[in-house]
Order: structure tokens, then sequence, then C-alpha cells
């Protein structure tokens, strides 16, 4: 691949990178993605309110990009703990952890990289104030990093999927996704976005494939994140409605569809964004591939089926006015607006993990 494709890439990832710390060490630097695609826009989090808020509103999201921005915020929250004796420093910390982790009850990779960073502090029990602190950013530092070489191996693993259909069928892969798991919501690549990344990497053009992305209502972030990323990345994108899945895929539109997940249970029933367990249901009929993709610590080997995956029910605001400039509903009309469904495992084709395809049977007990 020529330098130029290179620094293209290069600059596009810059241009949107989901979470960091601020300059000043002191915060965390996340966009603020209810403003997109109309308005780039970063925003400095300071203290647990504001991180607790942007998870909550949607400014960050994404299971791995919250995961990251809650570790990332344990480590700025702990130099505002003024108790310096361990006992009590652990005490406000495990209080500020258990705060943040009330945020959002599915994206399993909150409460993951809460506990690690739990773990890290109980590790350094007898150590300076100072060097406590210092090890945390540390360890939100490597969790960040672990987090793109993990997105980087469902990239390198999914590619070799694009791979084999444009080899089979002579022309670019028409590729479904649904919902954002792209770069956006993760720390750098995405999950199911990955193998386009990776493809761009390797040397394919934007026009070697072409992504078709559900508008995923009601809050649309198909529309809003992943059509604007894979467009500023130059790769050919179609947006359609959630509800013309099954028009596409009758015409033959679709070779594959690539989803992410917020948490796979260990026989691997996979809860992601509403309206995920149908693009499944349609892709079975019509023979087309269906593959989550998800990092290892997506995987709840604590949670035996989907049935035991709590799903977050949302505001009816999101249903009923959000987006109109009138209500588009009834004002008191009950509204169902739960924000994840379930698909249940014998829909999945297989998983795409940082260790490669994983396929049927599942049986998640062990590391990836």
């Amino acid at each position: 691949m020529n330098q130029k494709m290179n620094q293209k890439i290069d600059d596009f990832f810059e241009k949107i990178i989901t979470v960091r710390l601020s300059d000043d060490g002191r915060a965390v630097n996340i966009i603020d993605q209810t403003l997109l695609p109309n308005e780039i826009k970063r925003v400095d989090l300071r203290t647990k309110e504001e991180i607790f808020g942007a998870i909550k509103k949607l400014m960050v999201r994404g299971a791995p990009a919250i995961g990251v921005t809650a570790a990332y915020g344990m480590a700025v929250l702990s130099r505002g703990i003024e108790e310096k004796d361990f006992a009590s420093f652990r005490r406000r910390f495990g209080e500020i952890s258990a705060y943040l982790a009330s945020s959002r009850p599915t994206a399993v990779n909150l409460f993951w990289a809460l506990k690690r960073m739990e773990d890290k502090l109980d590790s350094l029990e007898g150590e300076e104030t100072d060097v406590i602190i210092k090890e945390l950013y540390a360890e939100a530092e490597s969790i960040r990093n672990e987090d793109i070489e993990k997105s980087r191996g469902i990239g390198e693993a999914g590619f070799g999927l694009l791979k084999e259909i444009r080899e089979k069928k002579g022309r670019a892969p028409g590729i479904l996704t649904h919902c954002n798991a792209g770069t956006l919501a993760t720390a750098k690549y995405g999950t199911a976005t990955a193998p386009m990344y990776i493809a761009l990497e390797k040397g394919w053009s934007g026009g070697d494939m072409h992504v078709y992305c559900d508008e995923t209502r009601p809050l649309l972030q198909g529309a809003r994140l992943t059509a604007f990323e894979l467009s500023e990345a130059g790769i050919d994108t179609t947006l359609q409605c959630d509800n013309m899945v099954s028009a596409l895929m009758a015409a033959g539109k679709i070779d594959i569809v690539f989803v992410g997940c917020d948490r796979v249970a260990s026989n691997g029933d996979s809860a992601n964004k509403i309206g995920t367990s149908g693009v499944a249901i349609l892709a079975g009929h019509y023979g087309v591939p269906f593959y989550v993709c998800a990092p290892d610590s997506t995987i709840d080997r604590d949670t035996p089926d989907g049935s035991g995956i709590e799903i977050e029910m949302r505001s009816p605001g999101e249903v009923r006015e959000m987006w109109y400039e009138k209500p588009m509903a009834p004002e008191n009309i009950s509204v169902f607006n739960p924000a994840f469904d379930v698909t249940p495992a014998d829909l999945i084709t297989g998983f795409v993990t940082e260790g490669g395809v994983i396929r049927p049977p599942f049986r998640f007990r062990e590391s990836v």
C-alpha cells in the first residue's frame, strides 16, 4: 500500500479517537457522539458525575469504549481521593467504582474494566499514594492499548472471511452491519468494522467492498455513527432503514453480516443493540452468514445463557419525540424501548474474536 493511502487512514483514525486522556492527564477526553455526524466535539470529563453522565447519555458508547472510559475515569478520579491510608483509599475507590458501574447495566466491559482497576489497586497495598496513582494510570493505558490490539486481531480474522467471499464471487463483498460497532465504539478499529479497516490497511480500496448500514432505530447509531465513519474512511457505504434488510437480502446484495455485541453468555447467546436478533433471523432465512465480532472481554462466563443478561430499558421519549420537531406519537402512549435484544446462539454462524473465528458449538468457559 502506498504511503499516501497509509497517511489517509492514519489521519482518519486520529480525527475520531473515541476516548483518551486530556493533555494535562486530569480528565477523560471523549468525542461527544450525541452530536455526530453534524459536529465533532471533544469533551473533558473531570468529575465522577460527568463520567457517569457521559456513559448514561451515550456521549460515549460501545462496550469496549465504555470500558476504556471507565478505566481512565478511575485513574483520573483516584487523584481526588483525600484519604491517604490504604484501607480508606481503597474504600473510597470502591465507592466510586460502584457508582460508575451503575451507569449502564448490559455492557460487560464496563464491569470488567472497573474490576481490573480494583484488582490493580489491591496489588499495590503498601505503596505510597503517588506510586498507586501512577500505576493506576498505567493500567488504564494498558486497557486501552490492549483493546486496540484485540480489535486489530478481530479485524484480521474478519478480513480473512471477506477475502474468501471476494475470491469465490469475483466481486466486492456486500456487508451488512447493525448499530455502531465501529472505531467510535472502541479505542480503534472497532469490532464489526475492523475487518473493513484492516482491508484498507492491506491495500483494498473503498470500492473493493460495499457496506450496508442499518439506521438502527430509535437512536440511529447506524445512520449517525457507522455511516459517518465508514464514509469518512472512503468505504462505499449505503444507509437503509432497519425494515429494509429483508429486501436487501432477497436481492442478493448481502454476502455477510458483521455485528458487535455488548455481552456474550457462556453458551453463545449474545446481547446487542435492539434489532440484531431480527437481522439474525432474516440472515438464517436467506442463508447469509451471520457473525458476531467480539473481544474476549465481552464474554460473560458467569452467565450460562441469554436469559440471564439484564436488558436496559430506556426513555419513552427516544421513540415518541427524539429527532422530530414535534412528537410523532400520542403524548401518553406507552412505549416499549429496550436498548438490546438477545440473539440465540443457534442463529450465529460464528464469533470473530482476536484469537480467530470460533464456530459452533459455542462453549465459552475458558479464555479464547
